[in-house]
């Protein structure tokens, strides 16, 4: 795999790897005696997609030290990604469960990943100056805290780590309603907390109102929400989202938009038919990001190759982004042809 040659260094990502365990499209659970495997999660989604475009990018995790475990590991580095800094303790694998949408049924994610070894994993054992040395940016999710109070410990200690070194801090608030509820709260302070770390922030209106306590902001205009964001943050520089309208589980409009405080840049609208996945969609739109600024490019240029990224991942079944550079920008180029 090609390396990039432009780009500013290295990526760390931090966050549960997980099983992903689908019906068939159609089907409920159980409804057939059997689910197909994937390997997934948030941030590893995220590490897959830039060592796939040629960033050199490390992942830091805990998994079950057992055969589950181990075939994770070899799932994240037979895509290039750096897996030397993933921990192994005996105990459970993080697990979740996907019943496709079909017409006018939603998906349906269930999760089992609570006491997972990833919860468990003391954060003591992630030595941060060692794992962060040498590196340019650390991207975390809202998810991680969600998972409990170790891993919240954790990734907290992580981004004071990586601020208190300089280093560019990325976001993503992905958050899980199901999750939170589980530990009896909503995560609003812990997640206010990544997110006053962050240079580059992924995240929508209703994120920014949670973290700042004000359910108005979810209500009103996506760039009210966003320049609130900007006031009680000195330290972010950007937020991207992507705008997403749904005609029916399978047909979507997909566009983005990303706020700095000199204004906002908005990119172009896919028409998405006949959507095979939708899960890591979000993923692949910040991968695409961190790709563009990691390389030199201007934010325009990294928004459109962002929202072709995340189009591109909607015809791929699994959570991974299994495309390189050059078909993501086939997508940016209206690129349809056979290719030979």
């Amino acid at each position: 795999m090609t390396r990039d040659r432009h780009t500013t260094g290295r990526i760390v990502c931090f966050g549960e790897i997980l099983l992903r365990l689908s019906t068939s499209v159609g089907e409920m659970p159980l409804q057939s005696p059997g689910f197909h495997v994937c390997i997934g999660g948030a941030e590893a989604n995220v590490a897959v997609s830039l060592a796939r475009f040629g960033h050199e990018v490390s992942m830091v995790s805990a998994l079950p030290d057992n055969m589950l475990g181990y075939t994770a590991r070899d799932g994240l580095r037979m895509h290039g990604v750096d897996i030397r800094s993933i921990r192994f303790h005996a105990g459970r694998m993080g697990l979740y469960f996907l019943t496709p949408g079909a017409v006018l049924r939603p998906s349906e994610i269930i999760y089992d990943r609570a006491a997972s070894v990833f919860a468990q994993a003391d954060p003591e054992c992630y030595a941060w100056p060692a794992l962060l040395a040498g590196a340019a940016w650390l991207h975390v999710s809202g998810v991680t805290p969600a998972v409990g109070e170790r891993a919240a410990q954790a990734a907290l200690a992580a981004l004071r780590t990586a601020r208190a070194r300089g280093m560019q801090i990325a976001f993503d608030g992905n958050y899980r309603a199901s999750l939170w509820q589980m530990q009896g709260s909503d995560g609003a302070d812990v997640l206010r907390e990544m997110l006053s770390h962050a240079d580059l922030a992924f995240a929508d209106q209703r994120d920014i109102a949670l973290v700042l306590k004000r359910p108005e902001l979810a209500r009103g205009e996506r760039g009210v929400a966003m320049q609130a964001a900007f006031a009680a943050f000195p330290q972010l520089k950007r937020v991207a989202a992507t705008i997403r309208t749904q005609h029916s589980v399978d047909r979507h409009d997909l566009s983005a938009a990303l706020f700095t405080r000199d204004g906002v840049v908005v990119a172009c609208t896919y028409q998405l038919q006949n959507i095979v996945d939708r899960i890591g969609t979000g993923d692949a739109f910040a991968a695409g990001m961190l790709h563009g600024l990691n390389s030199g490019w201007n934010d325009a240029e990294a928004l459109e190759f962002g929202l072709a990224a995340a189009a591109l991942k909607h015809s791929i079944a699994g959570d991974f982004n299994v495309v390189c550079e050059e078909q993501v920008q086939s997508v940016c180029k209206g690129m349809l042809d056979v290719r030979r």
